[in-house]
């Protein structure tokens, strides 16, 4: 095999768009519609994923601002901090299926919530509160739903819901995905590139085609979720995003911030090796009262890490431990620099609401504050016809595209692979007692009023 080969592949992955779940009509109790087109790609019935179309985003934006109505009122003013009642949105739930009306969209967007920061416990009104920045919201023209002073992503009712009715679930099969390339595929790459022999100075591109036809569809893999949702395909999403941006697919839209593939395009490489990345959360310990009534998240919540994998004789891959020293550079860039691209691409500030969603759903449950202030909360923690989510063609594969740079000695490198790691529980487990949060509560709560949400 001609010594430029000998690494072209470490592994293949899918361009994928960001993936967004948007909800443009809302009947009275439910969460969208069932179309295919999500945010930035399309899913055939077979759940095979691909890049929308121009046309398709177009499509998508236009349905959207269908009836949107622009935010008006205290709601559309900037808040450091908006306390959003649980009990109150159920409510407004409950309202709505009985007058046969649409839920909402404030109730849907969660008034405005950029992240959740506070969770405390109003024993007297018998309700849980989360509490965070909060903004006005706007659909971009690429179909995604952002504040209109930052930018980042908007938090959904949906995903919360997912999150309380997944943390059982997520307790035996964490919450997960990742794109796993079939070892028949690696198998029959291997033996198209012993069959091919470069041309001095002949770019091993021009075999990108042939390439991707031997190593076949990877499979997308769900856990801890359901794979038909918002949720599922956030996680789907970001990950993908991540690899478009590592290999130079995708500009980073951060200054100072290259891809992977210019970090390393000097450098040797190990055929046999393919440099694996994951996001994972990134909390501090959690803060809370005395009396456990006042929950304070801190830390960025989402963070990018790697090791090494092993592709072995036949195709499989296994872990090593080990870390690639570029790799590990451009996964300290990126976590260092995550809370700007999150600004930019709002599908990372997507993720970052999920697993702030996750690690509330977990502490919740955990801690029971359900129970400490006398809320049922079945109507987000149970499956039922009062409040059914929207389901989604599941994304089960994605068809593989290539990126190439010259390393060292003149050899070409292609490589990507990794997912999305979210372990709540690791979080809730860490805490440690912050006698000011009690205060913190007390303000909060005393600016109550008649509304499902409040600012402080």
């Amino acid at each position: 095999m001609d010594f430029a080969l000998k690494s072209i592949v470490r592994s293949l992955f899918p361009v994928i768009l960001g993936v967004l779940t948007l909800t443009t009509t809302v009947q009275a109790g439910q969460f969208g519609g069932q179309g295919r087109a999500v945010g930035g790609v399309m899913i055939d019935a077979s759940g095979v994923m691909r890049t929308a179309t121009v046309q398709e985003l177009q499509e998508l934006t236009t349905a959207m601002e269908q009836g949107w109505a622009p935010v008006a009122g205290d709601i559309a003013k900037q808040a450091n901090m908006r306390m959003v009642s649980l009990r109150g949105i159920q409510n407004a739930i409950v309202k709505a299926n009985e007058e046969g009306r649409e839920i909402p969209s404030d109730v849907q967007y969660l008034a405005g919530l950029q992240r959740i920061e506070y969770v405390f416990v109003d024993k007297e009104k018998n309700d849980v509160i989360i509490a965070g920045p909060a903004e006005p919201w706007k659909v971009r023209p690429d179909g995604f739903v952002v504040g209109t002073v930052t930018g980042g992503a908007t938090m959904r009712l949906s995903d919360l819901v997912v999150a309380l009715r997944s943390v059982e679930i997520a307790r035996k099969d964490p919450i997960s995905c990742s794109i796993e390339p079939t070892a028949e595929g690696r198998l029959r790459l291997q033996k198209l590139l012993r069959r091919i022999t470069l041309r001095p100075g002949q770019n091993p591109a021009v075999y990108e085609a042939s390439m991707r036809e031997a190593f076949g569809p990877q499979t997308i893999q769900l856990t801890g979720v359901p794979t038909d949702s918002r949720f599922a395909r956030t996680m789907v999403a970001a990950d993908y995003e991540m690899k478009r941006v590592a290999m130079g697919l995708a500009p980073s839209q951060v200054n100072g911030f290259n891809s992977y593939l210019e970090m390393s395009k000097n450098s040797a490489h190990a055929s046999n090796q393919n440099p694996r990345w994951w996001m994972a959360c990134d909390y501090d310990s959690l803060a809370k009262s005395e009396d456990g009534l006042a929950w304070k998240l801190s830390g960025q919540g989402v963070k990018t890490m790697t090791e090494i994998d092993s592709i072995d004789g036949d195709g499989t891959a296994s872990q090593t431990g080990k870390k690639d020293k570029f790799a590990q550079a451009w996964a300290d860039d990126m976590t260092e620099k995550y809370s700007e691209l999150a600004r930019r691409m709002p599908i990372f500030s997507d993720l970052q609401n999920i697993m702030d969603m996750t690690v509330v759903a977990t502490l919740i449950v955990e801690e029971g504050l359900s129970q400490k202030a006398n809320l049922d909360l079945d109507l987000f923690t149970v499956k039922s016809d009062d409040l059914p989510l929207s389901t989604y063609v599941t994304p089960k594969a994605v068809d593989p595209q290539c990126s190439f740079i010259r390393g060292r000695g003149g050899k070409w490198v292609v490589t990507a692979s990794g997912g999305v790691d979210i372990n709540g529980f690791e979080v809730v487990e860490k805490q440690q007692v912050d006698t000011s949060l009690s205060k913190v509560c007390s303000t909060a709560l005393a600016a109550t009023n008649k509304n499902w949400w409040w600012d402080n």
